[in-house]
């Protein structure tokens, strides 16, 4: 997928996590803006550990001070996408992609994910596209013994929306998440209330390729 965007397109890159996504776009020799953003500190850390300068304090994100670096020179930043003031320090940035991999079932509630979809549907240039992935980990049985009861949390269900669940996403030792998982009619009726069109969509990841539902959205025209 990264392979079939033009090599100087500008991307912003949410939940970006460890670089793994950048160091990936390096090897495909891409030259053109990239900005990565993330609620973990710790995981910025290990992406920007070849060059600490790379983690930009938000403030120098605006337009101006920005557009001073070298186009090929990453920035990171961090941000919790939950807030409503996360894309504040872009202000004046658009992007031909936006990435946003294993993130948007991590915000719970419709409400908050609209909010998002709506700020993404700003930072996009005319022509761009939204490229993003959810996890399919009811196509798992392994993967479906980890649900747990919503009162291992304290949280009554009757706060949570249809396909909100709670994963032991262990790795070491107890990782509870929340998860919501999306159908394609849900994905769909999101793209049409932010002003999206799906343009593609495929299930690829895990044994048998059908752990991760993969979509591009374009601006609706």
């Amino acid at each position: 997928m990264i392979t079939n965007l033009a090599s100087n397109s500008s991307v912003l890159d949410l939940g970006c996590g460890n670089g793994e996504l950048w160091r990936a776009f390096q090897q495909a020799g891409h030259t053109g803006r990239y900005i990565g953003l993330d609620s973990s500190l710790e995981l910025l850390q290990v992406a920007i550990r070849e060059d600490p300068s790379r983690l930009t304090p938000s403030s120098q994100l605006q337009e101006g001070l920005f557009n001073r670096r070298p186009a090929a020179s990453p920035a990171f930043y961090q941000a919790d996408l939950a807030v409503p003031d996360w894309h504040a320090p872009l202000a004046g940035l658009t992007f031909d992609t936006v990435l946003a991999f294993a993130v948007l079932h991590h915000l719970p509630g419709r409400t908050l994910r609209l909010q998002l979809l709506h700020k993404i549907h700003q930072l996009l240039a005319p022509g761009g596209y939204f490229i993003h992935s959810n996890w399919q980990f009811l196509n798992s049985p392994r993967l479906r013994l980890r649900i747990q009861p919503w009162d291992t949390v304290n949280i009554s269900e009757d706060l949570l929306e249809p396909q909100d669940y709670l994963l032991d996403w262990r790795h070491g030792g107890l990782g509870l998440r929340y998860v919501h998982h999306f159908s394609e009619p849900e994905l769909a009726q999101l793209a049409l209330e932010s002003d999206f069109e799906v343009v593609e969509s495929f299930y690829s990841d895990g044994e048998g390729k059908h752990l991760a539902l993969y979509q591009i959205w374009a601006l609706r025209s």
